[in-house]
């Protein structure tokens, strides 16, 4: 074959300038060069940048020789002109040869677009609602070949290009092509499969080059401390839980049980020699945990790929991927279906909120602040060394709303429980004065933030039917879980982070000084209707020195249990759903701490069985009587009995459901005294049963409570006609029914 120096290159040539950019690493867009191109004289020629190969060879597809290709670089530059009737299209494929080694392979720049103009328009727009099947990376076949298709946003990049094991993690092999009008870039990468491993290699807008960055769109990343991403396309994951599809599709959760199991995958069990469990086990083993437990849903901590585990997946950077830590896509993805086909609901905790500043991730992705706001008074979280997303920028509201929705739909996720609301919501989130930029009105609202959650929702409710969305949102930001078209944020609930404080608050106190703060169990009902609340004991309460929810209860160890048993049946008959962390249903006694398996050996002892006994027992009862739970969002669901008791720190209500429902009284004793012939009143005569009493031997209790059916007499009490004389247990909480 014949070759030539750069200095004496044939006429038709491309041109030295072009050929010094390409193995500098400095050609913006690889398609001027590479490939087939028509010179000015006419000629039809055909560029090639193979630094591994001494000789290059065009062929048919069918093996025939079409023209050798001439190396006019030192460095691996060939080019050739092409024989009559060759011309743009046509297939061909090369052969390349080095010493005694030949090999053959389909050419990247022969190849047309695989986005289209329309893609182009809707990113810009910010409008792309199925952004993931048109950016990332696409196991597809182009043009009659098979490949991968790769395209990423970086619109202030002056060179983007794919590199992996494929190509010696040489970014000057795999350039992008550029599309002008929306900051893509974009190439068919023929021979490639599921499997390779990849990244992207960015020379930013100043043209200095990048750390190695993941691919914002993966579908699957290697398992940290490794950073790379792995081509996979969508999960193969036949889905058998239609059923359950269907009915979610057609009801909302505000008149349903819902009660949440908080669980983070790496620590609720472990394997015997405290080894981390993958999808499967561990799917396995909640589905028979949760039916038993009738826990009706069950929360993920954030499964999104993230860097560092102690983040507990707060701070994720694969926001499109399930965490490689427990398996592949699609064990996850059999996992929630598993837990689908046995009725439980699946939540995950989704972050919208900040990202990290790992440089494989989203930071200064393209040698700008693309992602994030460049001032940090607007885009750095000092709390959490985080960035924060720019919510007023199209592109990347669309990025953020589109990974949401491909949960819920993608994965079948029923909700998404958003992290850390009120850091979107204020600019002077946690900053000092002169610490934020004020919005245009001169206010502290995001108003950015603000419309990106309420496009979000609104998304989410019209892509997604059934689906939820859920704040943790700790401030009175009013309308958080009102409708968008009532000038609400469109959320289906809220955290109610104000009764859980005041109820910890109030639990911690010796039983003695609870009459003085009587008031912090009942002013949520104050407020218990403005929002359409979820109760959470959540990990948040837990860690970071707060103690176990059991060692935060006053007293000895019968009084500790007797308290978390008496404070568990005041949340569960609540207004509100409910949510617990993984270990609080069983005592878990020591901190949580995310490297380490629950405590299961504790159920061994006859006080942590007694309370798991429970809380199964307070799921079946909040499950199956609809007065707890049916009208949790509407104030015609509660009635103080007595809520002034604050001497005896007695707390006495009604929960009811529709007319023709029987209504559940409830009363909790938080003090440690027993109350004999404590006369109630009630809404109607005939026998009453109490149908659970936190004090029952099973849960480890005293058993002091009312045993069969208890008569009504005609004896008026708390403004009523009839009432009962009842046997209050000592830190207890009891429900009663009456007989219909």
């Amino acid at each position: 074959m014949t070759t030539h120096a750069s200095d004496t290159l044939p006429a038709s040539a491309p041109d030295a300038t072009r050929i010094e950019a390409i193995i500098r690493g400095r050609m913006g867009d690889p398609f001027e060069l590479l490939g087939p191109h028509k010179t000015e004289d006419g000629v039809m020629g055909l560029t090639v940048f193979a630094p591994d190969a001494a000789e290059v060879v065009a062929i048919t597809p069918e093996g025939s020789e079409i023209a050798p290709l001439s190396r006019i670089n030192p460095e691996g530059v060939f080019w050739g002109p092409m024989p009559g009737g060759f011309d743009f299209g046509t297939p061909y494929r090369l052969r390349m040869r080095a010493g005694s080694h030949e090999w053959e392979r389909d050419d990247p720049y022969r190849f047309t677009p695989v986005l289209g103009e329309m893609d182009e328009y809707l990113v810009a727009e910010g409008r792309h609602e199925e952004i993931w099947k048109r950016l990332g990376a696409h196991p597809v076949t182009h043009e009659g070949v098979e490949g991968v298709s790769f395209a990423v946003w970086a619109p202030n990049a002056r060179r983007v290009s794919v590199v992996g094991h494929f190509n010696a993690w040489d970014g000057r092999r795999h350039p992008l092509r550029r599309r002008f009008g929306a900051g893509l870039w974009e190439l068919f990468v023929p021979g490639l499969a599921v499997g390779d491993l990849y990244k992207f290699e960015i020379v930013g807008a100043h043209g200095d080059l990048q750390p190695l960055k993941a691919d914002p769109m993966s579908f699957r990343q290697e398992q940290p401390p490794s950073t790379g991403s792995i081509v996979h396309g969508m999960h193969r994951h036949e889905w058998q839980d239609a059923a359950w599809m269907e009915s979610r599709g057609k009801s909302t959760l505000h008149d349903k049980p819902v009660s949440i199991y908080e669980v983070h995958l790496g620590s609720w069990r472990r394997g015997a020699e405290g080894e981390i469990l993958d999808y499967d086990t561990i799917g396995g083993l909640l589905v028979d945990y949760l039916q038993d437990m009738n826990f009706t849903h069950v929360e993920f901590m954030p499964v999104s790929e993230h860097p560092f585990t102690g983040s507990w997946g707060y701070q994720p950077v694969g926001l499109f991927a399930p965490t490689s830590r427990y398996g592949t896509p699609e064990q996850f993805a059999a996992m929630v279906d598993r837990l689908h086909q046995a009725g439980i609901g699946v939540i995950v905790d989704w972050v919208p909120a900040h990202f990290p500043t790992d440089a494989h991730g989203l930071a200064n992705f393209d040698g700008t602040a693309l992602y994030e706001h460049a001032d940090p008074r607007q885009g750095f979280h000092q709390d959490w060394n985080t960035l924060i997303y720019n919510f007023g920028r199209n592109e990347v509201a669309n990025f953020l709303r589109c990974s949401g929705t491909f949960w819920l739909d993608k994965y079948h996720i029923d909700a998404l429980r958003v992290d850390a609301v009120a850091s979107m919501l204020y600019l002077d989130y946690s900053r000092n004065e002169g610490e934020w930029i004020p919005n245009q009105y001169g206010g502290r609202e995001n108003l950015d933030a603000i419309e990106f959650l309420k496009g979000t929702n609104h998304q989410v409710q019209l892509r997604t039917p059934g689906a939820a969305t859920i704040a943790e949102e700790s401030t009175a930001f009013p309308g958080v879980s009102r409708p968008v078209d009532q000038g609400g944020l469109g959320f289906d609930f809220k955290w109610n982070m104000g009764w859980m404080h005041d109820s910890l608050s109030y639990i911690q106190q010796d039983p003695v000084y609870r009459k003085y703060n009587h008031h912090q169990m009942t002013f949520s009902i104050h407020y218990a209707w403005s929002e359409n609340f979820v109760l959470p004991i959540s990990h948040d309460e837990v860690v970071h020195g707060k103690g176990s929810l059991l060692n935060k209860m006053p007293g000895d160890r019968w009084q500790k249990f007797a308290n978390l048993r008496a404070y568990l049946g005041f949340m569960w008959t609540h207004p509100g759903k409910k949510l617990l962390f993984m270990g609080c249903e069983f005592g878990q006694e020591r901190e949580w701490n995310h490297d380490v398996s629950l405590d299961w050996h504790l159920l061994e002892d006859e006080k942590h069985k007694g309370a798991q006994n429970l809380v199964r027992d307070l799921n079946r009862l909040y499950r199956d009587e609809p007065a707890l739970h049916a009208l949790d969002c509407d104030p015609a669901g509660f009635e103080w009995v007595d809520g002034g008791d604050d001497e005896r720190s007695i707390f006495a209500f009604l929960r009811k459901a529709d007319s023709g429902t029987r209504p559940a009284l409830i009363i909790s004793n938080m003090t440690p005294v027993v109350r004999e012939d404590y006369r109630i009143g009630v809404p109607e005569g005939g026998d009453w049963t109490e149908l659970l009493n936190t004090d029952a031997e099973i849960y480890g209790g005293s058993g002091v409570g009312n045993s069969g059916r208890i008569a009504c007499r005609q004896e008026e009490c708390h403004g009523r006609s009839v009432s009962l004389a009842l046997t209050l247990p000592p830190l207890a909480t009891i429900v009663l029914v009456p007989d219909r």
